[in-house]
């Protein structure tokens, strides 16, 4: 939780924040926007580079036609118009990792405008616009060393430099640090449906500024915004947009004003603190780019584009919803991630009752590779194979406890169900009645004042045997079998 500065309820509550995002998601091209060098992360620095990326005269820009229809994939997922021709333009400023000078970006004419994402926030909905979505190439890296002492050095890594982004950036239609993140975790979820990027924070491939501002409640016109620049997590963002909440409100309250200015998050302190204020910020004196044609999208490329676009999660979850007789909690889980969705369905239209997979999924699946730190797609159990075993409970086979037994042995030794089902010798739960009966008549023999209670009217009591009668078979007896063996012998 950030540490904020204190400030009561009552005064959050006479305050309204205002939240507007811009990120950047990195397009999951294997070259740049501009020229055939490699996109891939992690190479030594400096050695994906050539003369248009390291912006060496006369080396001209050539666009990669990959990154349009990456870029128009996304604008569509997120229901954005597509521009049928757009402009590239020059961005001007001057930093290290920047040899250019400029970077090639979109301006007053983007590749898509006017599109949206629905939140749910505390069970309601809430549709949250997106101004625009544009392409521009990334900066290089600047690595800092010694920093914040005197002696401290600065080594630039140009490899990024040209890596193709889409910038999306949303309207001021946020209200709260959860509508931010809510925003933020269903915008990844939709762009990583499309497979256009894979999101990866931890490698840059998706970045957030966020800008913030508050105004007394009811007031119309917006206030002096800050920007929270260079925020590496979801959680963070809505921890440092939560700081500055509380600051403004702080300054407000005691007579000041707030700075325009960019700041950045210090996610040890919990602290934001001031990067730049307006006055030092940059003209980016923006102009058309002369070494690139206008982008023409037309309706026909457009179309194509579209033909491309998959199911998107809650049209998805709707759907599953509707076709599998599940729950809207049991979807939400199930397509958090578009190969989990593709997964289950598979297993879904295999087994015999859906939502009994649906159920396995969640309460014996998921449940165990969390106490193991592991995702579903490191699980030894393959959905093919909770399909299986969901058909042989339904069937009456083997019995819940059986599974949990078969599913440990599964994690154990690391292998799919069916192989841990066949090495087991494929136990079945048992319906020799006779056996059952010599258990049952076990039981009732040593235990009298459990059958006592049962025939004074405490039925409850049936649990017990039937329990002790499981427990005495290992589990394979067939508890229908015990339970209507018991009732007899209770009742009689």
């Amino acid at each position: 939780m950030a540490t904020t500065p204190a400030v009561s309820a009552d005064l959050l509550a006479k305050y309204e924040p205002v939240i507007g995002l811009e990120v950047h998601v990195q397009l999951l091209t294997a070259s740049k926007i501009f020229c055939s060098c490699s996109t891939r992360f992690g190479d030594p620095p400096n050695t994906n580079v050539c003369p248009v990326c390291l912006g060496l005269p006369g080396a001209l820009p050539v666009l990669n036609r990959k990154v349009v229809e990456f870029g128009a994939l996304a604008a569509m997922a997120l229901q954005c118009r597509v521009n049928e021709t757009s402009i590239f333009a020059r961005k001007n400023y001057f930093y290290p990792d920047l040899p250019k000078g400029y970077q090639i970006s979109q301006y007053d004419k983007p590749l898509a405008e006017h599109g949206f994402i629905e939140i749910d926030i505390y069970g309601s909905k809430k549709r949250i616009g997106i101004t625009r979505l544009h392409l521009e190439e990334d900066a290089g890296k600047s690595l800092h060393e010694g920093f914040p002492d005197a002696s401290e050095k600065t080594a630039i890594d140009l490899n990024r430099t040209g890596v193709p982004l889409a910038e999306i950036v949303s309207e001021p239609d946020m209200r709260s640090p959860e509508e931010a993140y809510e925003y933020l975790t269903r915008l990844k979820e939709i762009i990583l449906y499309t497979g256009v990027s894979d999101c990866n924070m931890e490698e840059g491939s998706l970045r957030c500024d966020a800008n913030i501002s508050v105004r007394p409640r009811g007031q119309k016109e917006f206030g002096t915004k800050t920007e929270v620049k260079n925020v590496n997590s979801f959680r963070f963002i809505r921890e440092a947009l939560e700081y500055e909440i509380e600051r403004h409100i702080g300054v407000l309250e005691s007579g000041g004003k707030i700075t325009q200015e960019t700041r950045l998050y210090n996610a040890n302190e919990g602290k934001t603190y001031g990067m730049r204020s307006k006055e030092q910020a940059h003209d980016y004196r923006y102009f058309p780019e002369p070494d690139l044609l206008p982008l023409v999208v037309d309706a026909k490329w457009q179309a194509e584009i579209r033909a491309t676009l998959p199911e998107l999660p809650e049209a998805r979850r709707e759907r599953m919803v509707k076709e599998y007789g599940i729950t809207v909690g049991d979807a939400a889980t199930l397509t958090r991630t578009r190969a989990m969705a593709e997964q289950f369905e598979s297993a879904a239209r295999a087994a015999t009752n859906p939502k009994r997979v649906a159920n396995l999924v969640q309460s014996e699946i998921l449940g165990r590779l969390k106490a193991q730190g592991l995702e579903l797609e490191q699980s030894p159990i393959s959905m093919a194979g909770v399909a299986a075993s969901a058909d042989l409970v339904e069937t009456g086979a083997i019995s819940g406890k059986m599974l949990k037994d078969l599913y440990d042995l599964c994690f154990e030794r690391n292998k799919d169900f069916g192989a841990v089902y066949e090495e087991e010798g494929r136990p079945e739960q048992s319906r020799d009645t006779s056996t059952i009966e010599k258990l049952a008549d076990e039981l009732i023999a040593a235990n009298p004042k459990q059958v006592e209670q049962y025939r004074a009217g405490k039925k409850t009591m049936l649990g017990f045997f039937v329990g002790q009668v499981m427990k005495a078979s290992k589990g394979q007896a067939n508890p229908q079998l015990v339970n209507e063996v018991l009732t007899k012998k209770l009742e009689s």
